[in-house]
């Protein structure tokens, strides 16, 4: 018998291989795809009905975001309290997400007590009548909600930015009080009918999803849910990035400034995609990124800085985002620019890369946790465009490209001048 010597430190292995569960597919005969992600671990499942968003129409903005929100809100036979009550008497959790290219509505509920849950979440899903009172309530609370966040200097970047980069479209929207106020039941109801169909809709089940929920699952939605005859547009507008490429909201008092630089950027289908997840890591990717140790670990400059991609289905962006002490504004942007200028000067050295690949492949892995993890990698894959074979080349990328590549990617792809800097605060 071996004696564990507790001197000597546990033996670590690279990440070799992932291993994705991939989904069993149907589809109805309305249209709607259905895709399934079985485990018979627990006696719990997650359903989401998803429904690409409409074209955007400037003269409507709020209409997607509106429509999904309140789905929720009441049907033709039931109150929104009653539809709470019912979800909630079965310990049941629904909610409506949105999202810049799809909402959703998501079901979480015991397989037991699927068959008395799903009709409640067909008649959200069909029947759907956005109450006029619920409407104002709506309406009431979002100006509310909104006069608040324009307050923080964050959201005031944030938002300068996306309409920066993107323009009048779905990204680039920046919601105002009459925006909300505009809202019209009647606008709302012609949204819902051409969205909420079976033929743009895409149903992801995880969990306990054996013969017979599918089959129950199949029963509820291929019969008696049938499209209107009008397709769903859900093209979307070009963006149009501004020419102004520094924008400056000045707020006097304020103690901190937060600032956002970035660019229009390539989306996950681009070949370079994952390349570019280890040159942004290193940058300001993950707690120990060069942005960290410079501005907040050597500078103090900030709590928290960090750099990402945002891959959406029409675009892509990369952006730098931080609040930092409003009298140092200045110099945090002096800095960013120093650190990208060394990425495109400068070979990475291979101790600092390795700490990355082990960072991220060991984030993949440790992103699989259970079946749901599974679902939610399927779906960013599917809505994308995208097969399995992605997070093959993405994991091959992540072992293999070198320092003299990802210089190359720095010096293509990062021009800080044709940046885009947003300072909200003092500068």
């Amino acid at each position: 018998m071996s004696v564990l010597n507790r001197k000597d430190a546990p033996r670590f292995n690279g990440v070799e291989n992932i291993n994705l569960i991939q989904p069993e597919h149907k589809k109805l005969a309305n249209g709607c795809n259905v895709f399934s992600f079985n485990s018979d671990a627990q006696d719990l499942v997650r359903i989401e009905w998803i429904f690409n968003n409409l074209r955007f129409d400037p003269s409507e903005p709020l209409l997607n975001v509106a429509v999904n929100t309140m789905l929720v809100e009441g049907t033709s036979r039931l109150t929104t309290a009653q539809i709470a009550e019912k979800v909630d008497f079965y310990g049941a959790f629904l909610q409506a997400d949105y999202h810049h290219d799809y909402s959703q509505i998501t079901l979480y509920c015991l397989s037991k007590h699927l068959n008395q849950i799903l009709p409640i979440v067909k008649e959200v899903i069909t029947d759907s009548v956005f109450p006029e009172k619920e409407l104002e309530t709506y309406v009431r609370n979002q100006q509310q909600k909104l006069q608040v966040s324009l307050q923080k200097n964050d959201i005031l970047a944030r938002r300068a930015f996306n309409k920066t980069i993107f323009g009048p479209t779905i990204y680039g929207l920046s919601a105002t009080p009459e925006n909300y106020k505009s809202l019209k039941r009647e606008d709302m109801l012609r949204h819902f009918r051409q969205m909420y169909q079976p033929a743009n809709c895409t149903i992801i089940i995880a969990g306990k999803a054996n013969k017979e929920l599918l089959e129950l699952v199949t029963d509820t939605f291929e019969h008696s849910w049938e499209n209107t005859g009008q397709a769903a547009d859900i093209s979307q507008p070009e963006p149009e990035p501004s020419a102004e490429r520094f924008i400056y909201i000045e707020k006097p008092e304020a103690l901190q400034s937060a600032i956002r630089i970035g660019t229009p950027f390539v989306n996950r289908i681009h070949p370079d995609f994952p390349k570019l997840q280890v040159l942004n890591t290193v940058l300001g990717g993950y707690f120990g990124s060069r942005l960290m140790a410079n501005i907040r670990e050597d500078k103090g400059y900030t709590y928290g800085i960090g750099s990402g991609m945002s891959s959406l289905k029409h675009a892509g962006t990369f952006f730098i985002a931080s609040e930092v002490g409003a009298d140092v504004s200045r110099q945090t942007i002096a800095e960013v620019e120093k650190e990208i200028n060394l990425l495109k000067d400068q070979l990475i050295p291979e101790e600092e890369l390795s700490l990355v690949r082990n960072y991220m492949l060991g984030s993949l892995l440790g992103s699989l946790e259970n079946i749901l993890s599974h679902a939610d990698k399927f779906k960013t894959l599917y809505f994308a465009g995208l097969g399995y074979e992605y997070y093959e080349r993405y994991t091959d990328t992540v072992k293999n490209i070198t320092p003299v590549e990802l210089k190359e990617l720095a010096n293509q792809y990062f021009n800080f001048d044709q940046f885009y800097k947003v300072i909200a605060g003092k500068y």
